[in-house]
């Protein structure tokens, strides 16, 4: 993209139960993940090897996903751009009673071809009104992997670092990495 040009905002949609991801929803999902997976994302799912990875191999967690999918408990937001999925993001209720009005964030990934254009941002802004007003949370929560400055994206969008649990995250033999705990209050 140039000076001169203006990206598009992106279209937010939400999957709120597993038979609204659609076959072409959840190709489209896989192909995402994987491409920041391969381009170094912080977002491998258990169970999936270490990149380079194709769609399929993400496909046992993106079912694990959208099978626990439902209005009250888990939300996918997906952010569009001229009709392409640009990037997606997980919204959970804590299942605890003592924690159900939290909510948890994970899998913010945009797609390596929209990055720099703000989908991220975009939809970590939007992700409180949905968890407030349609879900009826009043705190959130996410972890982060050190080392990415994830924290300052997360804190520029309002997340607030309250911990870390030091080198809690081995990416590598002599790599280990802090996991970084944010709340943002709703």
């Amino acid at each position: 993209m140039t000076a001169h040009e203006t990206p598009h905002a992106p279209a937010f949609a939400q999957i709120t139960r597993p038979e609204d991801a659609t076959g072409a929803v959840r190709r489209d999902l896989g192909e995402c993940w994987a491409a920041v997976i391969n381009a170094g994302g912080a977002v491998i799912p258990l169970g999936c090897p270490l990149p380079p990875v194709s769609p399929e191999a993400v496909d046992p967690a993106l079912d694990a996903i959208v099978q626990r999918l439902a209005p009250r408990r888990g939300r996918l937001l997906l952010a569009t751009v001229e009709g392409t999925l640009a990037g997606w993001v997980l919204l959970s209720r804590e299942p605890h009673p003592l924690e159900a009005h939290c909510g948890t964030v994970n899998h913010l990934q945009t797609h390596v071809r929209f990055r720099r254009r703000g989908v991220g941002a975009a939809l970590m802004r939007r992700l409180p009104d949905i968890a407030r007003d349609e879900m009826g949370m009043e705190r959130l929560r996410l972890t982060a992997r050190a080392g990415l400055g994830l924290e300052d994206f997360y804190g520029r969008v309002g997340w607030t670092e309250v911990g870390r649990w030091p080198g809690a995250l081995r990416v590598a033999p002599g790599d280990d990495r802090d996991e970084i705990l944010m709340s943002l209050a709703l």
